[in-house]
């Protein structure tokens, strides 16, 4: 068990996105594209990250990436995030996907990553973050 793992998960930080799996997401099987799902983390986190640094973030990385469960089509997604680490100009940042499967009733954690996020001012370059009031 990881540091961002529990034994008894609930969502971790703010409701950013929810969204259902549709069909053209989806391989030959019904599974959400992972690739698919690690874009709308990212649209999640940039919400979020733009908040805190007070306008335009970049995504520099993404520290880890762990998927648990597939994601059938049809699923309702719920991303999740939580900041993380607040630096001069980054923003490091949890983001969980939950899924509420319409077919089983089951609620369950998808997948989570921590995203890093610069501050950037209107010529791409990196900027300070806001001091938090």
């Amino acid at each position: 068990m990881n540091e961002y793992e529990q034994d008894d998960p609930i969502p971790q930080g703010d409701l950013a996105l929810q969204l259902t799996a549709l069909p053209r997401e989806t391989n030959g099987f019904g599974d959400i594209y992972g690739g698919w799902l690690v874009s709308q983390m990212d649209l999640a986190g940039t919400a979020m990250a733009s908040r805190v640094a007070g306008g335009r973030v970049a995504t520099v990385s993404i520290d880890r990436m762990a998927f648990m469960v597939p994601v059938a089509v049809g699923a309702q997604l719920s991303f999740y995030t939580q900041t993380l680490e607040v630096g001069r100009s980054s923003i490091r940042m949890l983001v969980e996907v939950w899924s509420d499967d319409p077919l089983s009733s089951e609620w369950r954690k998808v997948t989570e990553a921590v995203f890093v996020f610069v501050a950037i001012d209107g010529s791409g370059r990196t900027r300070p973050v806001p001091p938090r009031r």
